[in-house]
């Protein structure tokens, strides 16, 4: 099994003349993280910092959200300037504070006659029953991420957001499995870039897209491996009905111009790459969301951006579950023998 799941990772997406393999290989994009790895939390930025076109789609019920309604084709506001992702459920939202600050220290933002006003939509995880639920990332958290922030290789696994992320959790957190932070990218023909940064924390199991394999779930209790999730809702045995604290946060870029609209309809198709890769996906207890940043000016086709942003989701999944390490008392896939 471990054979298996070391040769997913880079089995699809090898880029010709790209060095890295991850979201920063689109041009303008940065990724720094805060870790808490004492706590068992942390946050995760994605840094535009000259602008870009957003778009957002939630599908999960339960998500935690901020400044998303700007991003709506309908509203005035064109470019984003980060994405945040942070753990700490409701109160890792003060994260996209620091972010804001670093952003407007160094000139960036949305002019607005008087000032620059950064524009940083965010979204956070439930973490808070693993590590300490009495420390969550805060606007120094933020601020540090966008410190840390750099363009090239991505850290990967149980670091930033995905620290305290785990997947897995129908029979509850005794059971789960970790999750973490994963990343990829592909090109579309000569010169555009599509890449993805996924942060996993789902209720379901994670598979392989291609050949249905789980990669990590509920841990069996009768020896190593994985239970299905979606058999044990299939079933009728009753299972621990859990809170709303699962979320797999995504963001895909891309040089390709996109207007408001397409970006949103690339938010949406990427949502495909999460179901692909996690079983069951969008549930009432999940928080799914995606977000679709446009950098460039390279024409493209929206539809096939959208197919390569699901891919690139997909893998970024993945790599989040096979790159974690156990942390908190929750084993990493990997560990499952």
């Amino acid at each position: 099994m471990l054979n298996a799941l070391s040769a997913v990772p880079g089995r699809a997406f090898n880029l010709v003349g790209r060095m890295f393999d991850t979201i920063c290989d689109v041009p303008g994009i940065k990724v720094g993280h805060y870790t808490d790895r004492e706590a068992v939390t942390g946050c995760t930025v994605v840094l535009c910092e000259a602008g870009a076109v957003a778009g957002v789609e939630v599908r999960g019920s339960a998500p935690g959200t901020r400044e998303t309604d700007l991003l709506n084709p309908l509203n005035l506001v064109p470019h984003a300037h980060a994405v945040v992702f942070s753990g700490g459920s409701a109160f890792g939202l003060d994260a996209a504070g620091g972010v804001v600050r670093y952003l407007e220290e160094h000139g960036y933002g949305y002019w607005a006659r008087v000032a620059r006003v950064p524009i940083v939509p965010a979204a956070i995880l439930f973490d808070l029953g693993i590590g300490s639920p009495a420390v969550r990332p805060g606007p120094e958290a933020g601020h540090q991420a966008c410190l840390a922030a750099a363009s090239g290789e991505v850290a990967e696994g149980s670091v930033g957001a995905g620290t305290g992320a785990t997947v897995g959790k129908i029979l509850g957190m005794g059971r789960a499995t970790k999750g973490g932070v994963g990343t990829s990218s592909l090109k579309i023909g000569a010169d555009i870039i599509v890449g993805a940064l996924a942060v996993v924390n789902a209720f379901g199991n994670v598979v392989d897209p291609e050949t249905g394999q789980t990669l990590a779930g509920p841990r069996r209790s009768d020896g190593p491996g994985f239970l299905s999730t979606a058999e044990i809702m299939k079933s009728g045995v009753p299972w621990q009905s859990p809170l709303p604290q699962n979320t797999t946060l995504a963001v895909v870029a891309t040089n390709a111009r996109l207007d408001k609209a397409q970006a949103t309809k690339v938010a949406q198709m990427a949502h495909d790459g999460m179901a692909r890769a996690i079983v069951p996906c969008h549930t009432m207890v999940d928080g799914d969301i995606c977000f679709a940043l446009s950098l460039g000016d390279k024409p493209g086709d929206v539809s096939t951006v959208g197919v390569a942003a699901a891919e690139a989701v997909s893998m970024a999944v993945v790599r989040a579950v096979l790159r974690a390490e156990g942390l908190g008392g929750i084993p990493a896939a990997r560990e499952v023998t």
